[in-house]
């Protein structure tokens, strides 16, 4: 009986792996945004709407460059700024600008333009590096396995948490007077390791994320802030 049982649970787990191998991810899309920016709330509307998909991973990562023109966002990081000036290095743009949308990290429009966005995100199913995302014990847990019968090139795992939504009433700069309805916004990211290309797992524990999140998001970029491979999402609450 025992016997049996154990053999049930390895064709299971035998057919959960399967499953993950052929598993498809969602288009992360990203974008670099400031409350102190007046043509980024429809950028930040659309946001809300993708964000809804469950094939869109849609995030939004608050940059510091606009907090000495009057308005400082509550939400900038120092780290969204310098994330989005490696994709503008990577993507060959003069400069940084507010909205802008990268998709899988490979691609970048206006995040007003929700034609030519939608018409990016209407390519079909994306196959990716399968990652699972869990919390066990206190501990955000990511699971990353090889993708069959793929060569696969070895990547950071970026673990990402986000504030689902807020408003914010702006009082000075471009948008005072304003009451923005904002949403995905990135609170932290950070490097978990390096993912080899083989089966592995990463740890983090949720007493180290900031305290106004309420989702984790896992990233598996090419290294270098390459293209993204792999996304998976999971609530903390």
């Amino acid at each position: 009986m025992a016997f049996k049982m154990r053999e049930a649970l390895m064709t299971v787990a035998a057919m959960c792996c399967a499953a993950a191998a052929n598993a498809q991810r969602p288009a992360v899309v990203e974008l670099f945004t400031s409350e102190g920016c007046s043509s980024c709330p429809p950028a930040e509307s659309y946001i809300g709407e993708l964000a809804r998909r469950h094939d869109v991973l849609a995030l939004a990562y608050h940059v510091d460059y606009w907090d000495e023109l009057g308005w400082r966002d509550r939400f900038a990081l120092g780290q969204a700024t310098q994330r989005q000036s490696i994709y503008a290095q990577n993507l060959r743009k003069p400069s940084v600008y507010t909205p802008q949308i990268v998709i899988d990290g490979h691609t970048d429009y206006v995040g007003s333009d929700r034609s030519s966005i939608g018409g990016a995100l209407k390519v079909g199913s994306r196959e990716g590096v399968p990652v699972g995302v869990s919390l066990h014990d206190g501990e955000v847990i990511v699971r990353v396995e090889p993708p069959s019968g793929t060569q696969v090139t070895p990547g950071d795992v970026v673990l990402v948490t986000y504030l689902r939504s807020a408003v914010s009433a702006i009082g000075r700069g471009e948008n005072a007077g304003r009451t923005l309805q904002e949403f995905n916004i990135v609170r932290s990211f950070r490097s978990l390791g390096r993912w080899n290309g083989q089966a592995q797992v990463f740890h983090a524990q949720v007493s180290t994320l900031p305290t106004d999140a309420t989702d984790v998001a896992v990233l598996i970029q090419n290294v270098g802030q390459g293209l993204i491979v792999g996304a998976a999402a999971a609530a903390l609450r």
